[in-house]
């Protein structure tokens, strides 16, 4: 149902069109090693270009970082566009991404066999006892982090229409095992640390830190172990009020939390400062608010802080603040000299069977969760402005930042038409 919006407030603002929308939406399918994973995309407007070279960039930094293992050499991951495309542009019908497994074996018991002893901390046994099975591959199969790629390219897709309100996504390791880099990161510096990041072969805008970082990968293969670590993630120039306070459902620091918690092996999520704030007094946690006119063209309409400690999230919403997200990864579960477990078929205990992994993938992770977390902002920023098209989602995006910045409005007088 369409609602016209007349310009009774004043002001240049082209009128405003708001139409509640499909929500956007999207799912993957595939296993790691059939032959290939897709993801569905609902929802998009039309006429959005997407940026093969950015959404490719994406899914080929997915698979780099130290400390991966033999598969990242096998695949070259790219995005094949089978729906929902034309001339480069989306059409408004649902996208499908389709990226080619070269490993595909599914169906090789020789090369790709039964697995009857779970892995530790994987969803093998759960999945097997779940689906009345003793062989773990049916749920190894899907629940593989090769799955993430997928989602890398619907966030990489999402990234493709959050530019066009002025919305940029940066993301990095912030620690693994014991080396950690402790600097901000802020407005004003990030595209130096994302520069830093692109020189780090674990995505770490230090090369100190970096080096420290490589040598708790190597010393955990040296004696066949892994390591897990803290992957962080920025989003500069949100509008004010994406997300809601007025049901659970809606809040945007729940759908963040719920949507990085799904990536694989995330074990803890924080926003802005996360669990230290339970030492804290409220003095020392809550950002004063100020009014500065100069930046009241700005996506933050002139509202400052002095610092930001709620990560850009209050009430379920965007305070104009960058978005701060904290991703905890655990060490990968697979471990070359193997873990106590039991055979299912027999109980005997056994060690857990190996399946080819790798030591550290906490850099593709801060991948992952970057375009997570993009997604999740293009469709809380969907569910704001509407629209059937770009043009239409750019100018409802335009209208509503002009009234806000206009505040406080007169309510129009009530019209028959």
């Amino acid at each position: 149902m369409w609602r016209h919006v007349k310009g009774e407030f004043g002001g240049s603002a082209p009128r405003l069109y708001a139409k509640r929308m499909g929500t956007l939406n999207y799912h993957t399918a595939g296993e790691s090693h059939g032959p290939a994973l897709i993801t569905l995309i609902q929802g998009l407007p039309a006429g959005v270009p997407l940026d093969d070279d950015l959404i490719n960039a994406e899914l080929a930094r997915r698979q780099g970082g130290y400390g991966r293992g033999g598969r990242q050499r096998i695949e070259t991951d790219r995005a094949e566009y089978l729906s929902g495309v034309r001339l480069g542009k989306t059409i408004g019908a649902p996208l499908t991404i389709r990226i080619a497994n070269k490993d595909s074996r599914l169906d090789d018991l020789e090369r790709t066999p039964p697995v009857h002893r779970p892995r530790p901390g994987h969803a093998d046994l759960a999945g097997s006892v779940k689906w009345l099975t003793t062989d773990c591959r049916e749920t190894l199969e899907r629940a593989s982090a090769r799955e993430t790629a997928a989602r890398t390219a619907a966030g990489a897709v999402a990234r493709c229409l959050l530019k066009y309100i002025g919305v940029e996504v940066f993301g990095f390791v912030r620690q693994i095992h014991t080396a950690e880099w402790t600097p901000d990161v802020t407005p004003d510096n990030w595209r130096e640390r994302l520069a830093q990041r692109d020189e780090s072969d674990v995505y770490c805008p230090d090369p100190e830190t970096s080096q420290k970082m490589r040598a708790s990968i190597r010393t955990a293969k040296e004696e066949k172990d892994t390591v897990g670590g803290l992957v962080e993630t920025h989003v500069f120039g949100l509008p004010i009020g994406l997300g809601s306070s007025m049901d659970w459902r809606d809040k945007l620091d729940s759908r963040l939390a719920g949507s990085v918690m799904g990536v694989q092996a995330m074990k803890a999520v924080e926003i802005g400062l996360g669990k230290a704030v339970a030492s804290m007094f409220g003095s020392e946690v809550h950002d004063p608010i100020r009014f500065d006119a100069s930046k009241r063209e700005s996506s933050t309409l002139g509202f400052t802080r002095d610092r930001n400690h709620a990560g850009g999230l209050e009430g379920g919403m965007t305070n104009g603040q960058p978005l701060v997200v904290r991703a905890t990864m655990k060490p990968i579960s697979t471990l070359l000299r193997g873990l106590p477990s039991v055979d299912l078929n027999s109980k005997a205990a056994s060690d857990s069977q190996y399946e080819r992994s790798d030591v550290c993938a906490v850099s593709a992770a801060s991948v992952v969760v970057e375009n997570v977390v993009a997604f999740e902002i293009a469709k809380a920023a969907l569910e704001k402005f509407g629209g059937d098209t770009l043009l239409e989602f750019v100018q409802n995006w335009e209208a509503f930042t002009e009234k806000a910045r206009m505040l406080p409005l007169e309510p129009p007088e009530a019209t028959i038409a």
